[in-house]
């Protein structure tokens, strides 16, 4: 037997040996529910994925909300995107901009109880199957919401709903309340280089 051949049966036998441990894994887990799921961290991407996941659950044939604390009338690219799908998703961008942005923070509070309010009331229809919170981690971090009854609300809801957070500073009571946390890290950004926020990447 060639050393080729050799390397090749060797290759094939150790990925049979490791598919029949990730086929076991898999079989394993038999829990079907709605996940709570946290995007955070400094690096840029938190939104994004979750608007992947978006994607992702309309081709499942999901119907969907989206809900945005900070990001109010700005025109972004996947706003724009998703009104092509009016039939399967429903969009309130409730925000007022950044907190700096504003400098107002009564006019912040009731921006995001006007989102929190908006999110109830998706979180209780039945034909939601995703909902994405966007950047409640700003309005939790800014004490513009009531920490306690956001999370009681998130770890109440309906089996079938799946939730995701997104935002940087993510409270510790929602981390632990999450079924999966995800935490975006910093390596390198262009707008440290002086490279402004491009369309299409950004918004």
């Amino acid at each position: 037997m060639s050393d080729e051949t050799e390397g090749v049966d060797s290759h094939k036998s150790k990925m049979a040996n490791r598919k029949a441990v990730q086929d076991a894994e898999v079989a394993s887990k038999t829990i079907e529910k709605g996940l709570l799921i946290v995007h955070t961290g400094k690096g840029k991407g938190k939104s994004t994925a979750a608007f992947g996941l978006l994607l992702r659950a309309l081709g499942r044939g999901f119907r969907a909300g989206v809900v945005q604390f900070v990001k109010g009338a700005w025109e972004t690219g996947e706003r724009k995107a998703i009104e092509r799908f009016p039939d399967q998703v429903v969009w309130y961008a409730l925000g007022e901009g950044f907190t700096w942005e504003t400098q107002d923070r009564e006019r912040d509070v009731a921006a995001a109880e006007r989102a929190w309010a908006k999110t109830k009331e998706l979180m209780a229809d039945p034909s939601i199957r995703l909902l994405i919170l966007d950047e409640l981690n700003i309005a939790l971090r800014y004490g513009h919401l009531d920490l306690d009854e956001v999370v009681a609300a998130l770890s109440a809801r309906r089996p079938d709903l799946h939730v995701v957070v997104t935002g940087r500073n993510a409270k510790p009571e929602l981390i632990e309340a999450a079924d999966l946390v995800t935490e975006m890290s910093l390596v390198k950004h262009h707008f440290s280089a002086g490279v402004k926020a491009q369309e299409g990447i950004e918004f």
